[in-house]
């Protein structure tokens, strides 16, 4: 399992990757990375201070832009989680900043998928295309989702290289009978 992750950030990027059965997170810099609860729109009522005091202009514009990057965020997550498919082991979770009006706002996410190789050689290449896919989902993918990708790529191309390898007899077997969901020892063929 693995996760694609990023988001718009206020500062720079960290990024952290690794490929396999670890976990994949894009964290950006931000304060108080808190989880859960979901954003409301104040955009037509007066925002308040959790006390009810009045917001000074630098706090509502640090709302606005609180706001525009938890929108920005869930929909990059969201494109990701649509495009993994079957792979999606989770749904998309994310980090937290409380704002000056007292509301919980996203500003990092991360979507976790799978991103083993398959059975066979020819499951490894679907499910290569399909992380692909999913890392590049977004309308903006970060860098860590070009990783992914790059990653997810060269799975497909040791796959295909693998397959390549099979002798034409296996090659014929193989795409008459479509065992490629079979397990790759059941594709040995006696000459």
């Amino acid at each position: 399992m693995d996760g694609i992750s990023s988001s718009p950030s206020f500062g720079p990027t960290q990024t952290a990757q690794s490929f396999g059965q670890e976990k994949v997170r894009t964290q950006k810099n931000a304060p108080d990375s808190e989880t859960t609860a979901s954003v409301e729109d104040t955009s037509s009522v007066a925002a308040r201070k959790p006390n009810g005091e009045a917001l000074n202009s630098e706090e509502l514009a640090a709302i606005r832009e609180l706001k525009n990057r938890d929108k920005t965020v869930r929909q990059h997550e969201a494109a990701h989680l649509a495009a993994a498919g079957g792979l999606a082991m989770s749904a998309a979770s994310y980090s937290m900043q409380t704002g000056p009006d007292g509301k919980r706002y996203a500003i990092g996410g991360e979507v976790q998928i799978d991103i083993t190789p398959g059975q066979t050689p020819e499951e490894t290449v679907r499910k290569a295309r399909i992380i692909q896919a999913a890392a590049l989902a977004p309308a903006e993918p970060s860098a860590q989702d070009r990783s992914i990708a790059a990653r997810a790529k060269a799975m497909e191309m040791q796959a295909e290289a693998e397959i390549a390898q099979r002798s034409m007899q296996e090659q014929r077997v193989a795409s008459r009978y479509r065992v490629d969901s079979l397990p790759q020892k059941t594709l040995e063929i006696e000459a």
